[in-house]
């Protein structure tokens, strides 16, 4: 699936609730559904700066690929990481940073977080897009 399809799956996933309760309830299905990241991984290396809560971000390339493994320390924000890797991981540098993430805006998330996990959210998405440029210019440099 394309980054646009997935994109529009959740779309379509959010848009079956009204209710913002009962999309904080899927969000946090969502996040407690991801695979759990290794201990090893949370290291102050792997913290996004930027975020309320604490949310650890791991990234390694796999075959041109580069597959994130996320955790936080709160469900919300759990669940916010879940989505995005849902999207972007598996792709390849160029695909990340050339995707749209408008899924963000029409499931009405960012009008319904509060400012600081709204921050939280812009710094996750520079946080994977930063890592997608390293792992561009390395594949350049042939490394």
């Amino acid at each position: 699936m394309t980054v646009n399809e997935i994109q529009d799956e959740i779309i379509e996933e959010f848009s079956m609730f009204d209710d913002w309760m009962d999309r904080y309830s899927l969000l946090i299905d969502l996040g407690n559904s991801i695979n759990k990241l290794d201990n090893i991984h949370k290291t102050e290396n792997n913290l996004i700066e930027g975020c309320q809560s604490r949310v650890w971000l791991q990234a390694d390339s796999v075959d041109g690929k580069i597959v994130f493994t996320a955790d936080s320390d709160a469900v919300i924000v759990k669940g916010i990481i879940a989505l995005l890797l849902k999207v972007l991981s598996g792709r390849t540098p160029d695909e990340i940073l050339g995707a749209d993430l408008y899924f963000v805006e029409k499931i009405g998330l960012k009008e319904h977080l509060s400012p600081t996990r709204s921050n939280g959210l812009v710094s996750m998405i520079k946080q994977i897009r930063f890592y997608a440029m390293a792992f561009k210019a390395k594949s350049v440099r042939g490394e």
